[in-house]
């Protein structure tokens, strides 16, 4: 098109076609930022935040009530294991571990139970989470048994009472039956001295 002087003029423009334009680009654009947003933290408190130490809301405060059947067929020198009850969480400092034979990091730390099971005045308990009965008994077949009592949380419903996030997760209990700290994920050989110094500290 052109003007009465015969120079070329623009055709025009759809005033309202930009901003529509603009406001689509920025739908499109706003999840991806949100998202962005999102990963940053996580990856933040992931890489700044030790999840060993996550904190609990139990921590100072007694255990919740439970009671949990033993782990069938267990012994220990020919004498069944006994389930766990919160009575059976009072009079000595115990240290309360939450597993599965299906749980690889709970080979990890095991050694580190065994090895704390052999200190005197201290009872080593677990929690044996959603698990196959024969896989459990198997598990401490082959790798040990650390436990002076096992309950079996079929359900999940005392971990989640727990505040249990996964297993592993152990607690050291008081004498006095209330939980006095609490380890998320497994206890690594290098943790272990660190730990021992959690539970002395309670004794």
């Amino acid at each position: 098109m052109t003007d009465q002087h015969g120079a070329a003029q623009e055709p025009p423009q759809d005033l309202g076609a930009r901003p529509g334009k603009l406001r689509g680009r920025l739908l499109v654009l706003l999840p991806i930022l949100i998202f962005s947003v999102l990963a940053l933290i996580f990856l933040v408190r992931l890489t700044t935040g030790d999840p060993s130490k996550l904190p609990s809301a139990l921590i100072g405060r007694p255990v919740p009530e439970f009671s949990l059947a033993p782990l069938p067929g267990l012994t220990a020198d020919g004498t069944p294991v006994p389930g766990l009850s919160t009575a059976d969480l009072k009079g000595r400092v115990t240290v309360v571990n939450v597993w599965a034979s299906w749980c690889v990091p709970c080979r990890q730390e095991h050694p580190v139970l065994m090895e704390l099971a052999k200190e005197s005045g201290l009872k080593v308990a677990g929690i044996n989470y959603k698990d196959n009965p024969d896989n459990a008994r198997r598990f401490l077949g082959m790798l040990g048994n650390p436990y002076a009592a096992v309950g079996v949380d079929q359900d999940g419903r005392t971990a989640i009472n727990w505040g249990v996030y996964g297993v592993p997760e152990t607690f050291v209990v008081g004498s006095d039956g209330v939980i006095r700290y609490r380890h998320v994920g497994p206890i690594l050989p290098e943790q272990a001295e660190e730990f021992r110094q959690k539970v002395r500290a309670v004794r």
